[in-house]
């Protein structure tokens, strides 16, 4: 047993170079797993997007090779090769052997950077099982190669070059990543083409070339944002036919918005900062909605817009079927919040509210009927608000089991610990009566809905909250909604959606994920939702019983029982006794339960209003695009 006492200066461990980045991967990257995987993607794009950013590229090109080596290419400077006169060592190597090193410290060579923390190649370099770097510069192509973030040679000249640039290339270190070895294509393609569009001007490629099918996307935009807000908002019937855009340079500091109403009854501001996703927003995100309010609060005002008997606007109502995106590039952001995604600079409040006050009042003045129908889509939204803030008290109980009948309804479970407590949200009262009596009620509460979920794709909230069903929902997860949403209130801590494997079934199940997802969002980010797995079939012979969740397996498993068995096709959950249900759906031992999750809020909320929202045309090709997958459809 070791002596705790002794300790003394042989206990200091003192780690050099990137060793400390090697024994904590966590505090560079956040994590070890699919998050961190990917991350050592972008730490190398951004250097490519920074050379953009200081103008010196416009073409970037990101590839995924055979082994999951990532290869990316650009057409900048290169990285200085020169020896670099603390270390005695080239710059290159100088950047990617020591941390906090690199361009972004001076800002003589870049103005405005992604990271501006110096640790991105390095922090790679040191994560990668190989990484080799080959730049083009002085009419020459230098190359080197590291091994888990040591000089495996020094640089070397390889020969002569006609163009500048950047090559790198790495695999990552399997005993690091254990938990994932595999890159997301999708994913990275999403956050590629965002980038591309937040850099207007700049080619961005990615290819997959880990198959003989190869795939490949080239994403260039000269409209930038103009481009992006079209993307977004392609499924909506747009309220303002001009949409509106302006960018401006206030202290070294660049600000451009753009924006367009629609009409959904939804709110999607987009901000970022050095390209970077502010997801919990920020100063910019404060200066913009402080400047909405008060700038169309004063046009309806001078127009009188407004009857006698009615208030000004407040921020929801501005904002209410709004889409933004909001870009800030700054010399020197300060990130602060729980995930360091929201801009704590102050002065980035008062600039972004001023550069929007002039342009909105600008564009206003000069679109007059947009003006007029941006601010009747406001009033719309005010009035509303103020007949939902009745409909609101419905849901604020003291009991889970007051108004509405609710009693008869809810089937509540006796603990009280939301960690431990399961709502299972089920169509009809047959499978409720089911899941009812197959349940453990020491943690499992049953809520039994009657027909189909209101669309709330298409309903604004007094309409929603008069909707009996809804009010159900909101009363039995406790969390209240809008404004006073508060996700600690949660009553239950699995939320399991709970469906026939129908096409109603999969209807119903698509009508509440909306709902979650237009207003109890954070319960989804949270990963409180879950979509129940009943099985199809039941085969049965004799005393042995098999249960065949999918299509695909029942062959291999009927196989299993030489030609004699019985076989039971489950139309809907209330076909089966309570028992069964259990076994087979609602037993934690046995069941299988699929987390609802968004990778993307922003492709989220477009197939979203695809799906559900007013617009035929878009539904109707997304079915035709998908209809080679709806071959064995149950009508």
């Amino acid at each position: 047993m070791s002596d705790h006492k002794n300790y003394d200066a042989s206990n200091i461990q003192i780690l050099e170079g990137l060793e400390p980045v090697r024994k904590r991967p966590g505090m560079y990257i956040g994590t070890t797993g699919a998050d961190g995987l990917h991350h050592l993607v972008w730490e190398i794009v951004d250097n490519s997007i920074d050379e953009a950013l200081a103008g010196y590229a416009d073409d970037i090109i990101l590839e995924l090779l055979p082994g999951e080596v990532v290869r990316v290419t650009d057409n900048g400077r290169g990285i200085p090769v020169d020896i670099h006169p603390h270390t005695g060592r080239p710059a290159v190597e100088t950047i990617l052997t020591t941390l906090h090193a690199g361009g972004k410290f001076d800002s003589d060579s870049y103005k405005v950077s992604g990271g501006l923390h110096g640790v991105g190649a390095s922090v790679v370099n040191a994560l990668s099982e190989w990484y080799t770097v080959n730049v083009h510069r002085n009419n020459k192509n230098y190359y080197q190669m590291y091994n888990r973030g040591i000089p495996a040679g020094d640089l070397i000249e390889k020969g002569l070059s006609e163009h500048t640039g950047t090559i790198t290339e790495f695999k990552f270190d399997p005993t690091i990543f254990k938990e994932t070895q595999e890159y997301d294509f999708e994913r990275l393609r999403q956050r590629i083409q965002q980038l591309a569009f937040l850099n207007r001007g700049i080619k961005i490629t990615i290819k997959d070339l880990r198959t003989e099918a190869v795939v490949e996307n080239t994403y260039h935009y000269e409209g930038g944002l103009v481009e992006y807000a079209e993307f977004l908002n392609g499924n909506r019937v747009k309220v303002n036919k001009s949409l509106f855009y302006v960018e401006k340079m206030v202290d070294d500091i660049n600000v451009e918005i753009t924006m367009q109403y629609n009409d959904s009854f939804n709110q999607n501001i987009y901000s970022f900062t050095n390209n970077i996703p502010t997801r919990e927003g920020g100063m910019h995100e404060d200066g913009f909605k402080m400047a909405l309010t008060r700038i169309l609060n004063n046009y309806a005002k001078a127009n009188k817009m407004l009857k006698d008997t009615e208030d000004g606007f407040i921020g929801e109502d501005t904002r209410e079927g709004l889409i933004v995106i909001l870009s800030v590039k700054h010399p020197d952001p300060q990130f602060e919040g729980q995930t360091k995604t929201k801009l704590g600079n102050t002065e980035v409040r008062q600039i972004v509210s001023q550069i929007l006050s002039e342009g909105l009042d600008r564009f206003l003045l000069e679109n007059p009927q947009d003006a007029k129908a941006i601010i009747d889509k406001v009033i719309l939204a005010q009035r509303a608000r103020v007949a939902a803030r009745k409909a609101r008290e419905a849901t604020r109980r003291k009991n889970p089991l007051d108004s509405l009948g609710f009693a008869s309804k809810l089937a509540d479970c006796r603990t009280k610990n939301a960690e431990k407590a399961e709502l299972y949200i089920v169509e009809g009262d047959s499978a409720g009566g089911s899941a009812k009596q197959g349940r453990e009620s020491e943690y499992q509460a049953i809520l039994p809905l009657r027909g189909k979920v209101l669309n709330v794709e298409k309903a604004r909230l007094d309409k929603i909250l008069s909707n009996n069903e809804i009010l159900m929902l909101f009363q039995a997860i406790g969390t209240g909604i809008g404004d006073e949403l508060d996700p600690s209130k949660a009553r239950y801590h699995k939320i399991v959606i709970m469906t026939d494997a129908d096409v109603d079934g999969a209807h119903i199940r698509t009508l509440l994920l909306t709902f979650f997802y237009r207003h109890l969002r954070p319960l989804i980010d949270l990963g409180y939702i879950y979509f129940a797995q009943p099985p199809l079939y039941k085969l049965s012979s004799g005393k042995r019983i098999e249960y065949v969740y999918d299509d695909e397996a029942l062959p291999e498993i009927a196989a299993t029982f030489d030609g004699r068995y019985q076989m039971q096709r489950y139309k809907g959950l209330g076909e089966m006794n309570p028992e069964q249900l259990w076994e087979t759906t609602m037993d934690p031992e046995t069941r299988t339960l699929l987390r609802v999750t968004l990778k993307d809020a922003m492709d989220a909320d477009q197939v979203f209003s695809m799906l559900m929202g007013e617009e035929v045309e878009p539904r109707k090709d997304f079915i035709q695009d998908n209809a080679e997958y709806a071959s064995d459809i149950d009508i």
